[in-house]
């Protein structure tokens, strides 16, 4: 009868140690308040005094809404989402190329030979006709120029969609795939606000700058995209950080930048030299040491271009426009 007390009275003690664990866990360290999570912020903080426990919180949830149990039942499903960035949108299966089993013990020679023969039929089905091999061979070679230019994901992404179009359109006839993925690649960074010159797109590209120029014009032609010039400041944030310089010569860069617009010095000009040009200037201004070369190899411009832009853009600074 004591053996059976004492083992309840130990039960319930680990219980209510238990409670307590998980309702300090729920409390703030700061002030005991109560903890909410903000899940539009990925946030644990408390209702208190605002202390913020936890950040980055991930989210489980799908990344689709649904507004009734129809929709929520069209949508709903497992694995990763679809991605244009793939041939297949993501929607086929991966054989590993490692040949052990999901204990991670190596497979025996029969059990790999069955193996390799599964992989190679598998890559046959996921790409069984040119269209695909086509379009697997581009999305690749979009995804490995855009980790060179250190592009985002969402330039990646837009890429993608303008090469599908141009596929679909019947583009490709008569040019090659290197240059139509090189082009839209091209496109979409600058759709999307993230510009880089034609010189930094052709040193990462396998085709010559002429032929990316040209097919550029032509798909942006033919699919009808709306593209617009690109704006000398949206250069300046990445040559600012490449020259490891301050943040006050990057707003001063933007000002003489704005200045130019304002007097029309900008047209006719090249944005990657009028922002390599004020770069330069605005270090100069600031009093911070940088030479016309290290801007030249940041910018891929000539130091000639560079200097002819600074006279520019500190005359329209002064008030005159040069001639």
């Amino acid at each position: 009868m004591t053996d059976t007390r004492t083992r309840t009275d130990r039960e319930e003690t680990r219980s209510e140690r238990t409670d307590e664990t998980v309702d300090e866990s729920q409390q703030c360290p700061e002030c005991d308040g109560q903890l909410v999570t903000d899940e539009e912020r990925g946030e644990t903080v408390c209702a208190e005094c605002g202390l913020v426990v936890e950040e980055d919180n991930v989210d489980r949830g799908p990344e689709w809404r649904a507004f009734d149990a129809s929709e929520r039942d069209e949508k709903s499903r497992v694995g990763a989402p679809t991605t244009t960035m793939m041939h297949d949108k993501g929607l086929s299966t991966n054989i590993d190329w490692r040949d052990k089993d999901a204990y991670g013990n190596s497979l025996g020679s029969r059990q790999r030979e069955k193996m390799q023969r599964l992989r190679k039929w598998n890559e046959r089905f996921r790409t069984r006709d040119s269209k695909e091999r086509n379009l697997k061979q581009a999305l690749g070679e979009i995804d490995r120029m855009a980790s060179a230019l250190g592009l985002p994901e969402n330039v990646r992404e837009t890429a993608s969609v303008i090469y599908r179009r141009a596929l679909d359109e019947d583009l490709l006839p008569g040019r090659s795939i290197e240059g139509v993925a090189t082009s839209s690649l091209y496109a979409a960074a600058r759709q999307t606000g993230t510009p880089r010159s034609l010189d930094e797109v052709a040193a990462v590209s396998r085709v010559e700058k002429d032929e990316i120029a040209r097919t550029y014009r032509y798909v942006v032609r033919e699919l009808g995209l709306e593209i617009e010039p690109a704006d000398p400041k949206s250069y300046v944030p990445r040559f600012v950080s490449e020259l490891d310089l301050s943040e006050e010569t990057e707003r001063r860069a933007r000002s003489l930048l704005d200045t130019a617009t304002e007097k029309g010095l900008h047209s006719g000009k090249s944005p990657v030299g009028l922002a390599a040009a004020a770069v330069y200037a605005a270090a100069l201004l600031t009093n911070e040491k940088v030479t016309q070369s290290e801007v030249s190899d940041v910018a891929s411009i000539s130091e000639v271009t560079i200097r002819n832009r600074y006279h520019e853009l500190l005359e329209a600074e002064e008030g005159t426009v040069a001639p």
